[in-house]
């Protein structure tokens, strides 16, 4: 997360404290956008370090993003 924070507020020149606030207010929204596999896998990636990790690494693997992102999702 912290890497998307010091981008966020590079590029927009807000201070990151703000960005911070922003990303989480967007994480968390998208959390209760998302089915509960996916938003498990949007926590990690943003708990790892880079995109190699957390639910980017995790696309192409059985039951990963890829996978998911192929199912129906289920009635709430």
């Amino acid at each position: 997360m912290d890497q998307l924070v010091n981008q966020i507020s590079q590029q927009t020149g807000i201070p990151q404290d703000r960005a911070r606030q922003a990303v989480q207010m967007t994480v968390d929204f998208l959390k209760g956008k998302l089915p509960a596999p996916v938003a498990q896998q949007l926590d990690s990636a943003m708990g790892g370090q880079g995109m190699g990790g957390g639910m980017f690494g995790q696309t192409q693997q059985p039951g990963g993003l890829g996978d998911t992102m192929g199912q129906p999702r289920p009635p709430s």
